[in-house]
């Protein structure tokens, strides 16, 4: 029985291993991690470098690596520090969407880091920020149009990567010489673009989320305002541009959908005919599928929502000469139920009432004053109905209360 209920290994879902120990930008999740001889079936590793620079090498030595692992690997010249991103199967399709030219040589992982390689390695990392503050001056002291975003040294301090963005071809010869007779090291140039200079210092975009260059993105494609065009975006320069100061990446994400589904609408130039009027094409929602009409060419007048299956059947009819009495269809007085649940209630149903928190409390209070209205009539009819001799007795009994009230006065002066 129990044996009926038994989950199968393989059913039981992501492993935890594959995230590793691995805080860096780019980084892979290994779904191979938790299968048996994943590491064995191939020698490849994935080595990553300060923030997105990645490097695959051959592990000949066949040293138990794991995703975190502090290495050092081969380099030109000397030895380079980095951290082991990504081993077994799924290297080598990470260097095919690396596009690596074919003949490419792979070299080799020597070791793993040991004490004096770590703090060589520490010794490094603290003197690129000096030497890019130093770099920036050496630069413009030699008038170059260029700006130095990063450096990054080796991990034995014998060669420094320069980054740097230009908009135009710049002549750096004398650049390198002056930076390698001031930081005794090899020099090395490497431009990059607006786009790698924010995935390698990596953000948070509007969205919310870690900017995708420096989490998951490598290729970066062009994108241009005809992908906002297509998704009825408005043209804002402040709203489609990234922390990179170009368009965003994301622009791309959706725009084939939206395509697609823009296939399934009328063309904007048909004008739809009806017994009343002519209505011409104003906006379309294109994933939902809906059209507007007005009457008007150039302004919103007379809108009229429908769908796009609607707005081809008026066009199919109009085509034969026939002439629908309006846009909508027949059925479109039923009533339309409500799928939004929040859309039931009104918005203003948590304030505080003005009458206390009593419902109704206005409609209460003219009630009482129409109850007043209503007692002041009937005492109104009452006076109306006594007898005039008692009329005629008010003023004389008024008359002789004011004379007591005189005389009481007078005599209290006189004791005064």
């Amino acid at each position: 029985m129990n044996k009926d209920f038994q989950i199968h290994p393989c059913l039981r879902g992501l492993s935890a291993k594959g995230c590793g120990r691995q805080d860096k930008q780019l980084n892979t999740y290994d779904y191979y991690a938790d299968i048996p001889g994943n590491n064995d079936a191939c020698d490849l590793v994935e080595v990553q470098f300060k923030h997105t620079r990645k490097g695959y090498y051959r592990n000949d030595n066949h040293l138990p690596l794991q995703k975190g692992d502090m290495v050092a690997v081969e380099a030109s010249p000397g030895h380079d520090i980095g951290v082991v991103s990504l081993t077994g199967q799924l290297v080598p399709l990470q260097m095919k969407k690396a596009s690596l030219k074919p003949g490419t040589e792979i070299k080799r992982i020597y070791r793993k880091a040991r004490p004096v390689d770590l703090e060589k390695y520490e010794e490094a990392q603290s003197r690129e920020y000096p030497t890019m503050i130093e770099a920036r001056q050496i630069a413009k002291s030699l008038n170059l149009d260029m700006k130095i975003g990063d450096v990054e040294y080796q991990g034995d301090c014998n060669k420094a990567i320069f980054y740097y963005i230009a908009d135009q071809r710049v002549d750096f010869r004398q650049l390198i010489k002056v930076l390698a007779d001031t930081f005794h090291v090899r020099i090395e140039m490497k431009q990059i673009g607006a786009r790698q200079e924010a995935g390698r210092i990596g953000g948070i975009g509007p969205c919310g989320r870690e900017l995708c260059c420096a989490t998951w993105m490598k290729n970066f494609n062009s994108v241009s305002t005809t992908a906002a065009r297509f998704q009825d975006i408005s043209p804002n320069p402040q709203k489609l541009a990234g922390q990179c100061a170009k368009l965003k990446c994301c622009l791309n994400y959706e725009v084939d959908t939206y395509m697609e589904a823009m296939r399934k609408l009328p063309s904007r130039e048909i004008t739809l005919e009806t017994a009343d009027a002519t209505y011409y094409y104003f906006k379309a929602d294109i994933l939902a599928g809906l059209v507007s009409y007005s009457t008007d060419k150039r302004m919103a007048a007379n809108i009229v929502t429908i769908t796009a299956e609607r707005a081809l059947e008026i066009i199919h009819l109009n085509k034969l000469g026939e002439k629908p009495l309006s846009l909508e269809p027949e059925d479109a007085n039923a009533p339309v139920l409500s799928t939004d649940l929040a859309e039931q209630d009104s918005l203003t149903r948590f304030d505080k009432r003005k009458d206390g928190g009593r419902k109704g409390g206005k409609r209460r209070d003219g009630e009482r004053r129409a109850e007043r209205r209503s007692e002041r009539r009937e005492q109104g009819d009452n006076n109306e109905q006594r007898p005039h001799t008692e009329r005629a007795q008010r003023p004389e009994r008024h008359n002789a209360n004011n004379r007591q009230r005189r005389k009481r006065n007078d005599n209290k002066d006189a004791t005064e």
